[in-house]
């Protein structure tokens, strides 16, 4: 089995060590102590930070790819087709993601339904503020996304 250091992981994935603890801390990837003391990474440990780095370029969440390498048995690498699985999956979250913000570019014209209390000329003035009982944020703005 080949034993792979930190710094040589990090430098073959192009990430900082810095980053290799922290998917540690979060459970995506793994490493043991060698005689040394020293961290060590099996060599496939380089496929698990690949998949990491791409869905994190497709927007995709740690703790939706946490969620993605719990399904994979004794925390094994993903293979090709886990990567098909788990793209298609994260594809489906990306359209949803894709539409939404379609649908709130095409929709900011000039307000962006806040329901804040200061504009005398919004089409949705909150008066009084009545949508505090509704949350926080641009409740109007959420709202309108989801129903189109």
């Amino acid at each position: 089995m080949a034993e792979w250091s930190v710094g040589r992981v990090a430098k073959r994935c192009g990430v900082r060590v810095s980053t290799l603890h922290f998917y540690e801390e979060k459970g995506l990837i793994s490493s043991f102590r060698n005689s040394g003391n020293q961290r060590r990474y099996k060599a496939d440990v380089i496929r698990r930070v690949s998949v990491i780095k791409a869905a994190q370029k497709m927007g995709i969440s740690l703790a939706s790819i946490a969620e993605a390498f719990a399904t994979l048995l004794d925390q094994r690498t993903p293979t090709q087709r886990d990567w098909q699985r788990l793209s298609s999956k994260w594809q489906q979250e990306l359209n949803t993601r894709i539409a939404y913000l379609e649908r709130l570019r095409d929709s900011l014209t000039g307000c962006i339904g806040c329901g804040c209390l200061s504009m005398k000329n919004c089409p949705i003035y909150n008066h009084e503020d009545k949508l505090v009982s509704e949350g926080p944020g641009p409740v109007l703005l959420d709202k309108l996304m989801k129903q189109h």
